[in-house]
């Protein structure tokens, strides 16, 4: 979905049910201690809601029709359409928490998204995202080894990806468009059942002594503070 102001959506449209109904359980450790009035971008069919254990007003933005439907019955309002087509429906200065699960490496533009956000924050409302990291150990292995950058229909090179993440690109993004970062960890690490053989453990070892810790992550979730008052 295109629009003027350049913050386009990739459409994970053609994903299979499970992709909207994941309920991420890796976020809770990022949500902050306190909240209230949580905006979820891109919510699928609302389950990340079952997370949240603090009494709160939950909206949810979701631009998969049918999946918002479904949403609409867990949460307390669904806008449905990507964040631009909606921005106008979505109150200024009354968000404590905005969620962005996979969410931003979908937009064509990630800082004018970031800074638009903020204006539906409260000054000290944070921001938790999970983002997918470009220099994972499976992606790097395709890149350098079989040299190879293949999109596909899931996973870091997932086709309706329009950005690509580090983890230092990460904090200069956000901290570039006027937010303090909180946390910033890795989550959903190489699985260990990808390490059964002791020949596959030192092949994973070398790696993550060549290319960095970091390099072990599928994702990194944030929590980060909005700056600007």
């Amino acid at each position: 979905m295109r629009d003027s102001s350049g913050l386009t959506e990739g459409s994970p449209l053609n994903c299979s049910s499970e992709y909207f109904q994941k309920t991420r359980p890796e976020i809770v450790p990022l949500l902050p201690s306190r909240y209230s009035r949580v905006l979820e971008i891109g919510c699928g069919e609302g389950r990340f809601r079952d997370n949240l254990t603090q009494e709160h007003e939950y909206w949810g933005v979701e631009p998969a029709e049918p999946v918002a439907n479904v949403a609409s019955t867990r949460a307390d309002r669904v806008l449905v359409g990507d964040y631009q087509e909606v921005i106008g429906q979505i109150p200024d200065d009354y968000f404590d928490l905005v969620i962005c699960n996979d969410v931003i490496e979908h937009m064509s533009d990630p800082d004018g998204f970031l800074q638009s956000i903020q204006s539906k924050m409260i000054h000290d409302g944070y921001l938790v995202a999970s983002i997918p990291n470009v220099r994972y150990l499976g992606n790097l292995f395709e890149l350098l080894i079989r040299k190879d950058w293949e999109y596909k229909n899931s996973g870091v090179l997932d086709r309706t990806h329009l950005r690509f993440f580090t983890k230092k690109s990460i904090e200069r993004t956000l901290v570039g468009n006027g937010f303090l970062i909180d946390q910033l960890d890795g989550i959903n690490p190489v699985p260990a059942r990808s390490l059964e053989s002791l020949v596959m453990r030192g092949v994973f070892v070398s790696a993550v002594l060549l290319f960095g810790q970091d390099a072990k992550f599928l994702q990194f979730g944030v929590r980060a503070k909005r700056a600007h008052l």
